[in-house]
């Protein structure tokens, strides 16, 4: 599985996401980066600082900031979404966002010796991480603490995907596991 492409593709969700909930509250444009930012690389830099993995992943390859900065551009000069927009696509980027960082989180916690209960705990940090410091910023309880289902399905994601893994079974069809139980639980409670 090409981890780098789905971390930078969770970078630009995330990011997306960021951008749409500062659309919501009309932001300015240094608002808009910021959000985008530490929604797209906070958990993720939590997760380094807790592994000891650092300096973060972000510091060493400034590909993430680029995916940032690229996503921000785009999405507030081309897409210009109207505001009545963002309140529907906000729930789904941060799903998606959600169960790509999931798993990211999970790997990297194994590349690190975790054991399989600190990967799904780091999972749930690179997950939720980002979107909590989001909310956090704009004076919002956090979608992980008030969603339902929001950091439950982290967890369960995080599982199947540990689980998966322990079976001598290929580690992409064990990401994908995981994702997919992330999402599927995260769709079916926005539904």
């Amino acid at each position: 599985m090409p981890f780098y492409l789905l971390d930078m593709f969770g970078t630009a969700v995330f990011a997306l996401s960021g951008v749409l909930l500062a659309n919501q509250l009309k932001l300015e444009p240094f608002g808009v980066v910021v959000l985008a930012g530490v929604t797209a690389i906070g958990g993720g830099t939590i997760r380094d600082m807790a592994l000891g993995a650092t300096p973060v992943f972000w510091i060493n390859d400034t590909n993430y900031l680029w995916v940032i900065f690229t996503t921000c551009l785009i999405s507030m000069i081309a897409l210009h979404l109207p505001r009545t927009m963002s309140p529907k696509l906000l729930p789904l980027a941060d799903a998606i966002g959600l169960a790509v960082f999931v798993a990211i989180g999970v790997e990297k916690a194994l590349r690190y010796s975790a054991s399989p209960m600190v990967a799904v705990i780091m999972g749930v940090v690179t997950g939720c991480g980002g979107g909590i410091i989001r909310d956090l910023l704009v004076h919002e309880l956090p979608m992980a603490l008030r969603t339902k289902l929001y950091a439950t399905s982290c967890v369960m994601g995080g599982v199947i995907h540990t689980v998966v893994l322990s079976i001598p079974i290929n580690s992409t069809i064990a990401t994908l596991a995981g994702i997919s139980t992330t999402l599927v639980i995260r769709f079916a409670a926005i539904r």
